[in-house]
């Protein structure tokens, strides 16, 4: 067989691309074209081999199960979402894989993949349109998010074989310190995808995706390749909400030797979507399919022209107690809002560089069990901003800059065992963050705005986990979160000079305590968390009068209080003598994030987040491969503005799932229905300074109506 480049090579000619800008294309033409013919011939020597394992007292992990493993020694809220599990259902979103996740607000608007996400209030007041802020995103450990937020066009979910959530200061191990914590999606390989995979789905509102995916392992057994490509549409429930898309997934890796191997990752994806008018409280009672005139007469939509993702990952095994992991990713991730919109039509232009490097050691320290691990994440920006022109006469309005713009994090963590039941989990953060943005106005060149932040923190860390019986343990831990000011959000969407300039934004703070349970036995799988975050300069955004959903600005808040209480419960309540069973899923979240004592709104509620949100399963299973099931999702009012004076009504919607798996896993199909009596409701809000309790301002995106999904996989 014929070798393309070593991994070592192409690692160093991505380094090499942060300076020389005219080889990147050239990088990325020769990268994919090596993936993909490596595949090719892989394909022409693989063997059918099944999911890597380990074994642990007799019994076979899948790589779900031992990433369980691993996250139980994180001292806090964590959990697991197996995407096969999702996927006996409409697989179209993040809404999808977090519907039962508590303490997670995952909703989705307009049909595409803008979904807004919140853990703990996190971002709460972030419009779904623009990139996520106050959680960290990853792929297979390396960063997606950027000084600029995340974008979610790449956010797709065909080919992830898991997510982890990890909530709060418990993402801790990937150097991320958001609020929110972090979102990791791992995706498929060789071992756990074998084989030749198509799946198709279709559905009301004109969806209809396909995907096709390949995957195997090498004769030798050294190296594992897989490739997933997608496609999507979507007519909309709501008027003005078409989504066209389509894109691929790669993951190879190669046993170089018994002590070092790589692993390479492909994301591309391109995406356009129509991007439907807020509606007011009076006008989604009316008729919540509808749109307004100016949207469509203005033509707002959202071209992602092609967004790539190149990773590598290289793990060398020091010796049996100690390893090393260097990563390295380029983003790449243009824009268009508005491309013919006679207002303002924009062009954005992101492309990051995100590296890491971990030192994980594993000993006896004075007799005691001691894990510890050192890290340095970096993330770039070496080309980012936004050109913003006149929708008429296509003349240049403004031309705001972000390049050198980096969060920096170099992060101590240990956990230590204290006896056979108790650990101390320990941890400091030294944070850089560097924001270099300069604007250019057409209209007053004089009144041209730069800024340069630059701000140094610490972040520390420290927890107790306590093993109450087997399987079931108790935790506490405080911590501190820092939040970066997003790079677009010292510039805001006004377009002149005397509108915004460059806004003065500092970094948000909060010191978090944390308590809770979590446990599993054959019957019942559950954890119960609460916590407190003492925020201070809470970074908030609010839509700018008369402006679009995308129009944002943001500020620092006075000091404000997140907390809340997160509940899961899996538990089988029936099981019957053939083997079959019925399982109930539950999911409650408490939220309640609120001013202490603002100048202006005194301790009111923040606006975005319900503050009670409920979601309930209950399936039958049996062990032939059919389920059936139905279930609930209950949200209660939600603040619209930050006055409190008006709030998007509580809803409960109703679904039902009917499906079948061959047991080998062959092939399978269901059937999913949706919002059941139709129910017009708010899936989530575009937050407003003071509506003064008059309903005469669209802030609410709208939830769909009905709808029934098919699908049918099928593995060769």
């Amino acid at each position: 067989m014929k070798h393309a480049l070593p991994p070592s090579r192409i690692t160093s000619r991505l380094v090499a691309s942060v300076f020389p800008r005219a080889q990147r294309s050239k990088l990325l033409q020769a990268t994919v074209l090596f993936w993909f013919a490596s595949g090719l011939v892989y394909a022409q020597e693989a063997t059918t081999q099944v999911e890597d394992t380990v074994v642990i007292k007799g019994k076979a992990l899948s790589t779900t199960e031992k990433a369980k493993v691993k996250l139980e020694n994180v001292t806090g809220n964590v959990s697991v979402v197996k995407n096969a599990d999702v996927e006996k259902g409409r697989s179209s979103t993040l809404e999808d894989v977090l519907a039962f996740e508590p303490g997670v607000f995952a909703q989705a608007t307009g049909g595409n993949d803008a979904v807004k996400i919140s853990i703990r209030g996190s971002g709460i007041a972030t419009a779904a349109g623009v990139f996520r802020e106050g959680t960290a995103f990853l792929f297979d450990g390396l960063a997606l998010t950027g000084s600029g937020g995340t974008p979610y066009e790449l956010l797709e979910m065909s080919g992830i074989d898991y997510t982890e959530v990890l909530r709060g200061a418990n993402a801790f191990q990937y150097g991320a310190l958001a609020l929110g914590g972090a979102l990791n999606l791992a995706t498929h390989t060789g071992r756990t995808s074998p084989g030749v995979y198509g799946r198709f789905e279709a559905g009301s509102f004109g969806w209809r995706k396909q995907q096709l995916s390949v995957g195997g392992v090498t004769e030798s057994g050294d190296t594992d390749y897989y490739v997933s490509v997608t496609n999507s549409e979507r007519r909309g429930y709501q008027k003005w909400t078409n989504v066209e898309a389509k894109g691929i997934v790669g993951n190879f890796g190669f046993r170089l030797t018994p002590q070092l191997e790589t692993r390479l990752y492909l994301r591309y994806r391109e995406e356009y979507h129509q991007t439907p008018a807020l509606l007011t409280l009076a006008q989604l009672r009316a008729d919540s399919s509808q749109t307004t005139a100016a949207t469509v007469n203005g033509r707002q939509d959202g071209t992602k022209p092609g967004s790539t993702y190149i990773g590598s990952k290289t793990t060398y095994t020091i010796d049996d107690v100690s390893k090393i992991e260097f990563g390295l990713a380029y983003h790449d991730y243009p824009q268009i809002l508005n491309i013919n919109s006679t207002a303002t039509p924009n062009f954005w232009t992101w492309r990051d560089i995100n590296a890491s490097l971990r030192y994980l050691r594993s000993e006896q320290l004075f007799g005691l069990q001691s894990d510890t691990t050192v890290s340095f994440t970096r993330t770039q920006a070496i080309n980012s901003g936004v050109k913003t022109y006149n929708g008429t006469t296509r003349a240049l309005k403004k031309d705001a800059t972000y390049n050198g713009s980096s969060d920096t994090v170099l992060a101590v963590g240990n956990e230590l065992q204290l006896n056979p039941r108790t650990w101390l989990s320990s941890g400091l953060s030294l944070v850089n963050i560097r924001r270099d943005v300069r604007t250019l106005y057409g209209d007053i060149p004089v009144n041209n705005a730069a800024t340069t932040y630059n701000h140094q923190d610490l972040a520390p860390r420290l927890g107790l986990r306590y093993e109450l019986a087997p399987k079931v343990v108790a935790f506490a831990n405080v911590s501190r979160s820092i939040d970066p000011p997003v790079t677009w959000g010292f510039t805001g969407s006004g377009t002149t000079a005397t509108q915004i300039g460059v806004k003065k934004l500092t970094e948000q703070k909060a010191n978090t305590v944390e308590i809770g349970v979590r446990g599993s036995n054959d019957t019942f799988t559950g954890s119960v968390a609460l916590y407190r975050s003492e925020v201070r300069n809470e970074l908030l955004t609010a839509q700018i009068p008369g402006g679009g959903p995308t129009d944002q600005e943001k500020r620092n808040a006075t000091p404000t209080v997140h907390q809340g209480l997160e509940a899961g419960l899996d538990a089988r309540v029936w099981k019957g003598k053939g083997g079959d069973n019925v399982v109930l899923r539950q999911a409650y979240t408490y939220n309640d994030f609120h001013y202490k004592k603002d100048p202006v709104y005194g301790a009111n509620e923040l606006p975005g987040l319900p503050k009670h949100v409920y979601t309930a399963e209950l399936q039958y299973q049996h062990p032939s491969g059919f389920y059936v099931g139905v279930n609930a999702r209950y949200s209660s009012k939600t603040w619209l503005d930050y006055a409190n004076s008006l709030a998007a009504p509580s809803y409960t919607i109703f679904g039902a799932k009917v499906g079948y798996e061959q047991p080998g896993g062959k092939w399978s199909l269901f059937l999913d229905l949706r919002n059941l009596t139709d129910k017009a409701y708010a899936s989530a809000i575009s937050p407003q300074y003071n509506l003064r309790g008059v309903d005469n301002t669209g802030a609410v995106y709208v939830g769909d109506g009905f709808g029934a999904f098919a699908g049918a996989s099928y593995r060769f």
